[in-house]
């Protein structure tokens, strides 16, 4: 016993180490911001859950419930650059703080016009687009101030750690979500995510980051110059492309989860969670996984496998009748999920110089959720038309796709290809 209690302490000690999996936790800001972050999505987790569910009462059109989806993503294809270049040319902190401050309120918004029964399909989906502008908004500011939060020794630690934080929300936020419209109402689940901002609200107000403040430039200059980086440097131009068909394939899982459960499964509200719950399981399991994954096999072929977890439940949904059924791949998608995306977030981070590190990660934000943008309006439209088991083989056919072809035709970056030096 003593032997097992040794081997559990050393363990602890060699992950809290510099270079450690649990590292980065040494430093205090990261600590306080990654805990008051994971409260924040989760509230977001339930948010979304809220507006998607909402919409299947709203509405029967697999194009307006799609467009949920887009919603939250599209701000950040088209406000995403110009944030990008606000997190490079303002105090980082401040930024995070109007963005958090403005989420706040749209989603108290919508939490009053749900309790006294004035939201419609375009209400809804223009309050989800406020709040997708303020994640727009807070997004490369917050990826951008993690050099600051730890070292670099711990840097890639870090960017796990928040992935990590971001599936976990994703784990317990979905059914904490279907268990408040089932016994409460959809209103509940908004007045959840409205408090849950409080706490990084509270914690960005008190950091003090030891960073000097940046030098200014003109926005419309400055977002040319991250512009002209980002696809003139071969490797990030490989890591874009790959990024926006990734998105675009994955869009017809996520926007067109809530109709499958709904009509096809013939699932409530909670089984709507649990299948969420899934995803986010899977999500924190491949995200554990991924720096030994990385270090062992290289991006092309932990991004090739991210992207094969998503073939399989996008062409084997379309035959299932109970949502029991569809869990486990539920859980593989969200391997898949957290497989691609945090792989090619981290290949986009080491290119980057820091001066425009808000502005090349705002640029593959862009790229990405702009393909789930534009996938989620598609996948909906194809599902209007053909139906939804033809919409779901259609986007398991482009996945399937991109893994055949775009190893050829834009094969990301080898290991130290166009890497940078991190402070």
């Amino acid at each position: 016993m003593r032997d097992a209690d040794q081997q559990g302490g050393s363990w602890l000690a060699r992950a809290r180490a510099p270079g450690g999996s649990l590292g980065p936790f040494r430093h205090p800001a990261f600590a306080a911001i990654w805990t008051a972050n994971l409260f924040s999505a989760i509230g977001s987790s339930v948010q979304s859950v809220g507006a998607a569910w909402l919409m299947t009462d709203l509405t029967s059109s697999h194009r307006l419930i799609a467009m949920v989806q887009s919603s939250v993503t599209l701000p950040i294809m088209a406000l995403g650059l110009f944030a990008g270049a606000i997190a490079d040319n303002f105090d980082r902190r401040r930024v995070m703080l109007a963005a958090q401050i403005s989420m706040l309120l749209a989603s108290a918004v919508l939490a009053v016009m749900t309790y006294e029964d004035m939201i419609g399909p375009a209400s809804l989906l223009v309050l989800t687009l406020v709040l997708g502008a303020g994640t727009a908004l807070n997004s490369p500011a917050w990826q951008a101030s993690v050099r600051t939060q730890v070292g670099a020794e711990d840097l890639p630690a870090a960017i796990s750690l928040n992935t990590i934080a971001f599936n976990l929300a994703r784990s317990i936020g979905p059914a904490l979500g279907g268990l408040l419209i089932s016994f409460a109402d959809v209103g509940a689940a908004f007045a959840l995510n409205t408090v849950s901002f409080l706490a990084m609200i509270w914690v960005l107000w008190r950091w003090r980051p030891g960073s000097s403040p940046p030098v200014r430039q003109a926005i419309l200059p400055s977002i040319a110059a991250g512009l002209r980086f980002c696809f003139t440097s071969s490797p990030l131009r490989k890591v874009l492309a790959r990024g926006f068909a990734v998105g675009f394939g994955i869009a017809g899982y996520q926007a067109l989860i809530p109709v499958v459960v709904r009509e096809q499964l013939h699932g409530s509200e909670f089984d709507f969670g649990v299948m969420l719950c899934a995803f986010g399981l899977g999500s924190i399991l491949s995200a554990l996984a991924l720096p030994n994954a990385r270090r062992r096999h290289g991006t092309e072929i932990v991004v090739g496998l991210g992207t094969f977890c998503y073939v399989v439940p996008l062409l084997v949904l379309p035959f299932l009748t109970q949502v029991a059924y569809a869990l486990p791949f539920a859980f593989i998608a969200g391997a898949g999920w957290a497989t691609c995306l945090t792989t090619l977030n981290m290949a986009m981070q080491f290119r980057s110089p820091d001066a425009i590190l808000g502005r090349c990660l705002s640029t593959y934000s862009a790229v990405t959720f702009g393909g789930m943008a534009i996938g989620a309006w598609a996948w909906g439209a194809v599902a209007d038309w053909q139906g939804l088991g033809a919409a779901l083989l259609a986007a398991g056919a482009w996945m399937l796709l991109v893994l055949a072809a775009f190893p050829f035709i834009a094969p990301l970056p080898k290991r130290d290809e166009g890497r940078v030096e991190t402070t």
